[in-house]
């Protein structure tokens, strides 16, 4: 096996961090544990109870760089000295009110500024959801007639993005617009689009993410690819498996709608490194982050770029891995001098509750993943 520990860096863990990471991802493992966590959780916080500084110094610190910028830097320079670069993403989600739409985007703007200044930045990353309403989305995308107040909302997240796409491009900053759920995916894609055609035309600086556990998105992928070498503008994509599972699944069940994820774990497989070849074939005209953590498909993508003659630090190709995750992949790309990243959730302990509680839920969802990482962390403590 080639992501070994070999090149894994935790000298900056003690034993006891170590221990403490053991028993998190243990805890994470079981589904039941976290399903009754997280109603303890809701119930703790209506009563006001203290556990917020627990939350910090446990799944907090696991898988966020800080409550802000200035706290998360201690992170990005850790991580610098290891040659892995840092996306930082604001991960407040679930909000749906007009001023946290405004704190979200001059958080954006606020990232992007850093970037320019820090070359351990190499993207900034966020979710339309962090900057318009869920329900005026859905509302988009289901083709429902729009209010006044709807469609002057709508124009503002329309300006709001160009916005972010005219400093990302004068700074050099590509940005990663990241997947949300089915029912809104199709509005996202459309603003997205629109955002490469006008800023994507001679280098990319504007990436969609693609889900992969979609059935109908290895097409799309090719379909647009027709489109852009049509109306010359290169592609942008993150891909990735996917995020939203069971919820995507529960939703079809109840509405009784064929479902947009694929049957079984093998074909999401197949489609995202059919995508990856497609992509890596293609690369001369669009630029790919892959976010995954499955060593099989990292170990298929070095293989495609060695028979493509890219270079490991060819800027078009990225990988990235989360905070927290699969860092003996992370740390064997860095080791060879691939391009790759951290995803660095950042934001106030109680506001990324929403984003930790997915992060739970889907480390418990993918056992298989978590018992790696769980083996992985005994061996190190054999170590010592």
């Amino acid at each position: 096996m080639i992501f070994s520990n070999q090149y894994t860096d935790y000298s900056s863990k003690t034993k006891k961090e170590l221990y403490q990471t053991l028993i998190l991802f243990s805890i994470l493992s079981n589904k039941n544990i976290v399903l009754f966590g997280k109603i303890l959780l809701k119930i703790a916080l209506k009563l006001r109870l203290p556990i917020l500084k627990l939350i910090k110094n446990t799944i907090f610190k696991q898988f966020c760089g800080g409550e802000d910028i200035l706290e998360s830097q201690k992170k990005i320079k850790h991580l610098g000295r290891f040659n892995i670069k840092t996306i930082l993403d604001y991960s407040i989600e679930g909000k749906n009110e007009n001023i946290f739409f405004q704190k979200t985007y001059n958080e954006i703007m606020n990232n992007l500024e850093e970037g320019k200044k820090n070359p351990l930045i190499p993207f900034c990353v966020f979710k339309i959801t962090g900057l318009a309403n869920f329900q005026l989305l859905t509302k988009i995308n289901q083709n429902q007639k729009l209010s006044k107040k709807d469609k002057e909302e709508f124009e503002i997240l329309q300006q709001r993005l160009d916005k972010i796409a005219q400093k990302a491009q004068k700074f050099k900053i590509p940005i990663l617009i990241d997947a949300e759920e089915s029912w809104i995916q199709n509005t996202i894609d459309n603003l997205v689009e629109n955002m490469m055609l006008k800023y994507n035309r001679k280098v990319v600086v504007v990436y969609n993410t693609i889900q992969l556990y979609r059935w109908d998105k290895l097409d799309y992928i090719k379909q647009l690819h027709l489109k852009a070498k049509k109306e010359k503008f290169k592609l942008g994509f993150k891909l990735v498996r996917g995020a939203y599972m069971e919820k995507e699944r529960k939703r079809a069940k109840e509405k009784k709608y064929k479902s947009p994820i694929h049957l079984n774990k093998n074909n999401c497989d197949n489609d995202f490194n059919t995508a990856s070849k497609y992509c890596i074939d293609n690369i001369h005209d669009m630029a790919i982050c892959f976010g995954t953590h499955n060593e099989d498909s990292t170990k298929f993508i070095i293989d495609l770029m060695k028979a493509n003659n890219i270079k490991h630090s060819d800027k078009r190709v990225y990988f990235s891995q989360l905070l927290g995750m699969s860092d003996n992949i992370t740390f064997y790309l860095s080791h060879f001098n691939y391009n790759v990243a951290k995803y660095v959730p950042y934001g106030p302990v109680k506001e990324a509750l929403p984003y930790l509680i997915r992060r739970a839920e889907e480390n418990s969802s993918i056992t298989k993943q978590t018992n790696r990482e769980i083996l992985r962390i005994k061996q190190l403590l054999k170590k010592y």
